[in-house]
């Protein structure tokens, strides 16, 4: 078993934790590299090297495909967002992307690093905003994150046990034209906690980036996800019950069950997301959009609240109208 060969059984509580794998509510997941590769120690030179490799063929790849779907070229993107927090690069991943596709120069360009989970809501919303701010322009919003280059052999700490047992790797592109018969990108918001950097982030060590992974997430957002949701909706004049549903981001099984019970949902009313999250496990930002993508075909017209959680501890919000 991977988990037992990848954990010192001697010097870590993998005997004890085992279980968590089998409760994720992960049955497949995407790494990038082979599984071998996570058996052995890398350091901060060659994981940076293979994130930006890995994560510009993936970005490429879903750009090409959002793209003709679209029937939109290259020479016609006026704007482009990219969404990250799993690796560094510099130039960052939108110029690389840009110069692989033959992008027109005058591009405007907008990296987001350091938003966790929550960057493909809040992403979502800065595209919104450059779409907005000059009618016509078509925005391609592009997000990747490559968790599994994150895994320390070596680290035997719990936060990076439930790390592996969670997380996978993935990409998403989605397109902002201001045209055709798509959702309708409404208000957005965020809400940062205060005294809450400790619940979600990374530490940066010798070998890469060491996971920082509160276990109090399902009970902070059972407790405190509501009323702010609540506020957000109250400073646009609408409530919970004008919602038609949720589009939220599925950190884990049992922040499923928190966002459900938070938001008064029959259990198991997040059907699709635990499905996400069974079918690709928890990609961070790059999951709410696949979400999204899995509930747009059977969408009923009504009104629907994006969420996701991440580092700050921050929730980032976004309302959607589909016709």
């Amino acid at each position: 078993m991977l988990s037992e060969r990848a954990f010192d059984r001697s010097q870590s509580e993998i005997e004890r934790l085992l279980p968590v794998f089998a409760n994720a509510g992960v049955a497949t997941r995407y790494f990038c590299m082979p599984i071998e590769w996570y058996l052995e120690p890398h350091g901060w030179v060659e994981r940076t090297q293979l994130y930006i490799t890995q994560a510009v063929d993936l970005l490429v790849g879903v750009a090409r495909q959002c793209l003709d779907q679209a029937c939109c070229g290259v020479e016609d993107i006026d704007g482009i967002v990219t969404v990250s927090t799993t690796g560094i690069a510099t130039p960052t991943l939108d110029a690389l992307v840009m110069e692989r596709l033959g992008m027109r120069r005058n591009v405007c360009r907008l990296p987001l690093f350091g938003l966790g989970c929550a960057g493909g809501v809040i992403g979502l919303s800065r595209a919104a905003e450059m779409a907005a701010a000059q009618p016509g322009r078509r925005i391609l919003m592009l997000v990747v994150e490559l968790c599994s280059l994150t895994f320390r052999h070596g680290d035997n700490s719990k936060s990076n046990i439930v790390a592996a047992a969670l997380f996978g790797d993935g990409a998403a592109a989605l397109l902002l034209n201001g045209a055709g018969d798509g959702p309708v990108l409404g208000a957005s918001g965020e809400h940062t906690w205060p005294a809450s950097l400790d619940v979600m982030g990374w530490r940066v060590e010798e070998d890469g980036l060491g996971v920082l992974f509160s276990r109090d997430i399902p009970t902070l957002v059972r407790r405190e996800l509501r009323p702010v949701a609540e506020d957000f909706l109250a400073y646009r004049q609408l409530r919970l019950k004008d919602l038609t549903g949720f589009i939220c981001h599925p950190g884990g099984a049992k922040v499923i069950d928190a966002l459900e019970d938070a938001f008064g949902l029959a259990s198991g009313s997040m059907r699709i997301a635990r499905d996400v999250l069974r079918d690709f496990g928890n990609m961070s930002a790059v999951t709410v959009l696949f979400v999204l993508a899995r509930m747009l075909p059977g969408i009923r017209a009504g009104r629907y609240l994006m969420s996701a959680l991440g580092p700050g501890f921050t929730a980032g919000f976004q309302l959607l109208q589909v016709a």
